[in-house]
């Protein structure tokens, strides 16, 4: 517990208007976009600036504090739940673009600026982040960075790791490092960055951020196709990217989401389907025409429809219909179980298959969606916590999806990172070896473990 005199010596930190201390307060920072857990912090600060971040770690590393950065909480694996109680240090406050240079293609921003804002302004130059979580309209460019964020985007463009220039982080102790610069070439020593990118906050804060960009696609368009059998669609996925394609997007909606296609879609067609999936390709004008008819082509060989969006205005309701998938999933079941694995693209139907088979073993509802083109999905089991039979069924079916991923030789995760989610997994899916050093990692930059505690690995027992 904090007491009065440590909360007064934060209010002397960040100014009185930028601690919150009371319970309704700390209810609204006790969770993140999960319905899986929550704690209670003890208090809430706000820095505006590196030198207030510096000196709450300080104070934090001094007393022992558990200390868990957070930006939106828009995050899906209990990354920013304050387990051990302690500081939620939140840089929501911190949300300037500081520079976009058009000349050198990149921009410098602080933590708490918000993905979709960043994109908005760096549409006004002609520019772009690729990186694109579905959460855009709230997470904050720390968390994209801190949780090495991906989304739809992905296939062609990588993940935000493959963006990052430079960034400024506050270490435990308070003292300040900056690593990296505004170049995109830099062999300067030891790739230190990327130790930071995905870190999930346990080894530092960012508090300040640079970014490589790139021109924005001249034109892009979407392409629709809808199938009745799971297996023919992750084979014309395959078939697709080894036609020498790349499209910026190839994303899966599975038949929860159909009613948002109603009227724009046959509906004798989604009444006999199993699956849509939405394809964008983007570039030069002339790319583009090439390379949908090339994939219009391959989509008719298997697919029940194929269609190409008229225009802009109807691409984005198709778009809008994939970002609202999980929104159409948590109105329809009291507790949503939402996973992030990856597998091989050739093991797509595999694991579908393998995963509807366990769910329907243990009786629970489970939805598709995700980022096919690269093999990223985000199975979500339907339940109800609160009825302890049916929430155990759900949590082993989830306990086998994952298994499943990795026996095909998947990965853990895909985008949302480990958390509280996925740390019992940790030695399945890493070399022991690797486990060990990203421990000594931890020693060496967090050797009170007062940041972000708890997160990622399960602590010894001992």
């Amino acid at each position: 517990m904090i007491d009065a005199r440590k909360i007064e010596k934060l209010r002397k930190i960040v100014g009185k208007e930028n601690v919150l201390e009371s319970v309704e307060q700390m209810v609204a920072y006790s969770y993140d976009a999960t319905n899986i857990w929550s704690h209670l912090p003890d208090v809430v600060v706000f820095p505006t600036k590196t030198e207030e971040i510096s000196e709450i770690l300080k104070f934090a590393n001094e007393n022992g504090i558990p200390v868990t950065p957070r930006g939106g909480g828009t995050n899906v694996s209990g990354g920013s739940i304050p387990i051990k109680g302690g500081i939620i240090l939140c840089t929501t406050k911190m949300g300037r673009i500081i520079e976009i240079s058009k000349t050198n293609l990149n921009a410098t921003v602080e933590p708490g600026v918000v993905l979709q804002d960043f994109q908005e302004a760096l549409a006004m130059e002609g520019l772009f982040f690729p990186p694109d979580p579905q959460s855009f309209a709230g997470c904050t460019m720390g968390g994209v960075i801190a949780e090495n964020s991906g989304g739809p985007s992905c296939l062609k463009y990588g993940v935000a790791k493959q963006y990052v220039l430079g960034l400024e982080v506050v270490l435990a102790d308070g003292r300040v490092m900056k690593l990296g610069g505004l170049t995109p070439k830099n062999r300067t020593g030891y790739e230190l960055i990327m130790l930071f990118t995905g870190s999930e906050g346990t080894l530092g804060v960012i508090s300040k951020i640079t970014l490589r960009l790139l021109p924005a696609p001249r034109a892009s368009k979407t392409i629709v196709a809808v199938f009745s059998d799971v297996a023919v669609a992750g084979e014309t996925v395959t078939a697709i990217i080894a036609s020498s394609v790349l499209p910026s997007k190839v994303e899966f909606l599975d038949s929860w989401t159909f009613e948002k296609l109603r009227g724009l879609l046959p509906d004798y067609v989604l009444d006999i389907s199993q699956l849509v999936l939405l394809i964008q390709v983007d570039g030069l004008p002339q790319t583009v025409d090439a390379e949908t008819q090339q994939i219009l082509d391959i989509c008719k060989q298997w697919a029940r429809e194929v269609r190409v969006a008229a225009d802009a205005d109807e691409a984005e309701k198709y778009w809008q219909a994939r970002g609202a998938h999980f929104s159409d999933i948590h109105s329809r079941a009291h507790t949503i179980v939402n996973e992030d694995v990856s597998v091989p693209r050739d093991k797509i139907a595999d694991f579908i298959r393998l995963g509807r088979e366990s769910a329907k073993r243990h009786d629970v509802p489970i939805s598709f969606a995700g980022h096919v083109g690269d093999g990223n999905f985000h199975p979500a089991v339907l339940t109800d916590s609160r009825d302890k039979e049916h929430y155990q069924r759900a949590l082993k079916c989830v306990d086998e999806i994952i298994d499943i991923a990795l026996n095909l030789g998947g990965v853990l995760s895909g985008e949302h990172g480990i958390g509280l989610e996925k740390q019992r997994f940790l030695k399945k899916a890493m070399d022991p070896l690797a486990i060990e050093t990203m421990k000594k990692i931890k020693d060496i930059l967090d050797p009170n473990h007062i940041l972000n505690p708890g997160k990622i690995w399960e602590e010894s027992k001992e």
